[in-house]
């Protein structure tokens, strides 16, 4: 026998479910061509232009190689011998890539409607539809930068098996959060200067309080249990979890970083119910 309240319920549901499509079918082109501006815009005036795209990343992993591998010889044990020699970069590569998509998305986004104020008071559009824009060009260089690295392990002989079908559940988890704490920041950053500084300050001091460079089984249990507080730290250990040791990370994690999106998601939309109009006549 169906719920007294699931009657009610249904309506409602798909009421929510057409205003959803409703509202992708309005802003995707918009969000598109946001899109191929900043994938454009990010190497405009060079000569190479979109090239720098594809070789950012394949520069950026063939140097962690050489440095970390070839010259300092730092690796992981626990491994075979035929990979040991390159246990440390793919460490210090599957951390870093996640963290660079945090941290210029997260930079982008915080600037995004001071940047693009001309655009926002002549046009009206949809402000939650902005950053989305920042974080496809994001995803499109961390596919990019997958695809290297993954070339990478093959060459090497590290295997790569189906663990990675779950690094898409993490990523989406990931760009989440970004969205989520950049656009609150976004609109903080508007009426509160000091954000977007505080935000260039944070990011360095973010990224050495998160595993990346080191491991962290050299962290003492009292500074580990507060690390773990850290939202990067659950999605990198996620990722290492994954393509390094080639096992599920655990769930509580991630659904700890799930709740904290949520909130997140709540907070930057109560800021821009509160002052969207306001907000327009600032910029």
């Amino acid at each position: 026998m169906a719920l007294p309240g699931n009657r009610e319920m249904r309506p409602l549901l798909k009421k929510r479910v057409r205003q959803t499509l409703s509202w992708w079918r309005q802003h995707l082109p918009l969000i598109i061509l946001l899109t191929r501006q900043e994938l454009v815009d990010r190497h405009k005036g060079s000569v190479l232009g979109r090239i720098w795209t594809l070789l950012s990343p394949l520069i950026n992993i063939l140097v962690f190689v050489l440095i970390f591998s070839a010259i300092m010889g730092a690796r992981l044990e626990g491994f075979g011998a035929e990979v040991e020699r390159f246990t440390y970069s793919i460490y210090l590569i599957s951390g870093i890539l996640a963290w660079t998509a945090f941290a210029k998305s997260l930079s982008t986004i915080t600037n995004l409607f001071i940047e693009r104020a001309g655009m926002i008071t002549k046009v009206n559009t949809s402000l939650a539809a902005l950053p989305l824009s920042v974080l496809l060009a994001e995803i499109v260089v961390y596919l990019i930068s997958m695809g290297f690295f993954a070339v990478f392990l093959l060459m090497i002989g590290f295997p790569i098996d189906w663990h990675w079908l779950a690094i898409p559940v993490v990523l989406t988890l990931q760009l989440g959060f970004t969205y989520a704490l950049g656009f609150s920041l976004a609109i903080l950053a508007v009426y509160l200067k000091d954000i977007r500084e505080g935000v260039a300050v944070l990011l360095p001091v973010w990224f050495w309080l998160t595993p990346i460079v080191y491991v962290d089984d050299i962290i003492p249990d009292w500074a580990l249990g507060l690390i773990s507080l850290n939202p990067m730290f659950q999605f990198i250990d996620a990722y290492r979890e994954l393509i390094l040791y080639q096992r599920l990370p655990g769930a509580t994690g991630l659904l700890a970083m799930l709740a904290v999106t949520l909130v997140l998601l709540y907070v930057g939309f109560w800021l821009l119910k509160r002052t969207e109009r306001d907000l327009r006549d600032s910029l």
